[in-house]
């Protein structure tokens, strides 16, 4: 009684939810190796490229020395994204403030984007596959049936082997979903955790810059240095507020 027995005395359609299952597990334990590795690193990358960055006296030193922490490329486009705009389009009008709040919000959203890259996966996976599962025990159950219908007499024997065989694709369906459901869990508060981080430095960045007049690549005309220039508190105070706030 096991799930090979299953698949080779099913028919097409026990092998396709076993191949269905199959395929869903391999999925999302591909998912779950890669985002464990990616946010593993991504957590202390965004720590070190953050500190780095205030510790620096010019904005075009801070982007070099940035790019040797920031792996993942999470701290880089916000930086970068801060760049002039070329003048005489609307991306150029309005003050200095409006246009870092566009730009680091749309370069925000594409960090975060990368950050999920996956989720939808494991959600998907844990909530559908225990109902995959069941609807091979109940086709599977349903030609137990018809087999001893057909040989005309109900032992405890006949029974027990193919309802139980049948059965195992409910376990397989639970064996896929819950490390699923479990890692989507894990990831989702680790990306929350990392989002906060993300979103403290583009408030406090978008805050230097409208308030000095600096973008990417120039050094700063007047005024103290960054690290001088960074307000208190760090990211965890303003990761409660939104980049796209006026």
């Amino acid at each position: 009684m096991n799930i090979l027995a299953l698949i080779t005395q099913g028919d097409a359609v026990t092998g396709l939810v076993a191949a269905l299952l199959l395929l869903m597990s391999v999925a999302s334990w591909v998912v779950i190796v890669w985002k464990a590795w990616l946010l593993r690193r991504a957590r202390g990358d965004v720590a070190r490229s953050t500190a780095v960055f205030w510790q620096s006296s010019a904005i075009k030193d801070a982007q070099q020395k940035v790019a040797a922490f920031d792996r993942e490329s999470l701290v880089l486009p916000l930086i970068a994204a801060t760049g002039a705009q070329a003048p005489g389009t609307l991306a150029s009008a309005g003050d200095r403030s409006q246009q870092l709040t566009r730009l680091l919000r749309d370069a925000l959203h594409g960090v975060l984007h990368r950050l999920h890259y996956g989720q939808v996966l494991l959600a998907t996976v844990g909530s559908t596959a225990p109902f995959v599962g069941l609807l091979g025990t109940v086709w599977g159950i349903y030609h137990a049936l018809v087999g001893i219908a057909a040989a005309g007499q109900i032992t405890i024997d006949k029974v027990s082997g193919p309802v139980g065989e049948a059965l195992i694709m409910t376990a397989a369906g639970l064996a896929v979903a819950i490390p699923a459901v479990l890692a989507y869990n894990i990831f989702g508060r680790n990306i929350s955790r990392i989002e906060a981080d993300l979103e403290g430095f583009a408030y406090d960045l978008r805050e230097l810059l409208a308030a000095t007049g600096a973008v990417a690549g120039q050094q700063f005309s007047d005024g103290p240095p960054l690290g001088k220039l960074a307000p208190q508190g760090g990211s965890a105070v303003h990761a409660v507020t939104s980049v796209g706030a006026p």
